[in-house]
């Protein structure tokens, strides 16, 4: 889902649910985010997932380094499972990097559950609700 038309503008990195190697069902995941990006158009936020495999199909860093400089973004918000996971540290730090180079103004944020990411984003962004 994509709202980035509306301003503020957030962008969402995360994990895509699907191509995150384990036996897992991703649907209760990927219907969070789906709820969690739906919280963005209800407010009148623009929003923009970047949503980056582990299993190898992509390169995560030029995945999110695209979707960064395709335009200007007033906050940049980190999902749990790149920032959470010890074997996703070195992942964590260049996404980190990338958006201190790439939206050196925007606010960083993180979020606790894919659910609550409207209210990780708006922590930081002046919203006239």
């Amino acid at each position: 889902m994509t709202t980035e038309h509306l301003k503020p503008r957030v962008l969402v990195v995360g994990l895509d649910p699907y191509r995150v190697p384990g036996h897992w069902d991703p649907l209760p995941v990927l219907e969070a985010i789906e709820e969690g990006m739906a919280q963005f158009a209800s407010h009148g936020v623009g929003a923009r997932s970047c949503l980056v495999g582990l299993d190898g199909s992509d390169n995560p860093e030029q995945m999110v380094m695209a979707a960064l400089q395709s335009q200007r973004w007033e906050c940049v918000v980190i999902g749990g499972g790149i920032r959470t996971a010890e074997d996703q540290l070195g992942l964590f730090e260049r996404v980190i990097n990338l958006v201190r180079r790439y939206a050196p103004g925007a606010a960083i944020a993180f979020n606790a559950t894919a659910s609550d990411t409207f209210d990780a984003a708006t922590r930081w962004l002046h919203l006239d609700d």
